[in-house]
């Protein structure tokens, strides 16, 4: 009986000093603990180049470096699937609901805005763009269409000469603007998992949209889709940038959080039909199209919630 006791004793002993040693060799503290490589997440960075990391830590509080995961997905099989439904949605970032994604950015947020995040992770090959007609994710654009739509454009305007009161042609360059993006499409599933009992919802792809004016009067043309994301491919990119709070700052969530947590408010634009058809296409862009594709979108989005329900009322 007293040797078992010893045995025990002395394990216990050898495991205390192992785990002594081992918080020895990383630091022995908290603070020592954000030098360290992290295992895995992914670490942001700056997304301007024009933007440069404060040299001076926060004094306020210790302070360590965020590495951030998406949240894992449930599997789903397809056998497990009972009903599954197509939904394009627009999020329009001139709401208030959706002024995160209009936030100019801090340390938390690489320094830029939603769009400039998109942006950077493209340009340093992280993510993969596609056409922005291309919502199934077949055409892969090249660097230097990237580059092009980026880089300043270069128009010609025609111009009134004050001397000789002829027309003339000026070249004017319009340099790219983030506040220009104002919307986002996204692509979205809607399914039902027997597995689960529960409507799963599950983004697909999202797409900038940017407004498009006119050269000579800077008039309202509407708006451009500029490419497509698949969301599966960039929600490392999501998970490593935070979402500014401004009712508490060190209560954040990040990107893919925002996102699968749908803190964002969106109108339906589309539901999966055999025409392939939009609200718009069907009851037309005027003031009364535009309340009919309210209604619609409303109506459809009830429909889609409700059948969770009706999948369990036999």
């Amino acid at each position: 009986m007293f040797n078992r006791l010893s045995k025990k004793i002395s394990l216990a002993l050898l495991v205390s000093a192992m785990a002594s040693t081992t918080f020895a060799q990383k630091g022995g503290s908290a603070a020592s603990s954000a030098t360290d490589e992290p295992i895995s997440g992914t670490e942001q960075q700056g997304t301007k180049p024009d933007w440069k990391p404060s040299l001076v830590a926060d004094g306020s509080y210790d302070k360590i470096k965020h590495y951030n995961e998406p949240i894992p997905w449930q599997y789903i099989r397809e056998a497990d699937v009972l009903w599954k439904k197509t939904v394009w949605r627009e999020i329009d970032i001139l709401e208030k609901q959706n002024i995160a994604f209009r936030y100019q950015g801090d340390e938390n947020t690489g320094g830029g805005m939603f769009i400039e995040i998109l942006f950077d992770a493209i340009k340093r090959g992280k993510i993969t763009a596609y056409s922005s007609f291309d919502d199934r994710f077949t055409t892969k654009l090249t660097k230097e269409q990237l580059n092009t739509m980026l880089s300043p454009q270069a128009d010609t305007i025609p111009q009134e000469d004050p001397v000789t009161g002829e027309i003339q042609k000026r070249v004017i360059f319009r340099e790219f603007r983030p506040d220009e993006i104002t919307s986002f499409s996204i692509k979205e599933n809607w399914l039902f998992d027997r597995n689960q009992g529960k409507m799963v919802r599950r983004i697909v792809g999202l797409a900038p949209k940017k407004d498009v004016y006119g050269l000579e009067n800077h008039d309202y043309r509407g708006k451009q889709t500029m490419f497509w994301l698949n969301y599966t491919e960039i929600r490392p990119v999501l998970a490593a940038y935070e979402v500014f709070n401004p009712n508490n700052e060190i209560a954040r969530m990040t990107w893919d959080e925002f996102f699968e947590g749908n803190q964002f408010s969106s109108k339906i634009t589309k539901v999966s039909n055999m025409l392939d058809s939009r609200y718009e296409d069907l009851f037309g862009n005027d003031k009364n199209g535009k309340m009919e594709a309210l209604y619609e979108a409303q109506q459809d989005a009830t429909e889609i919630f409700n059948k969770e329900h009706d999948m369990w009322v036999y």
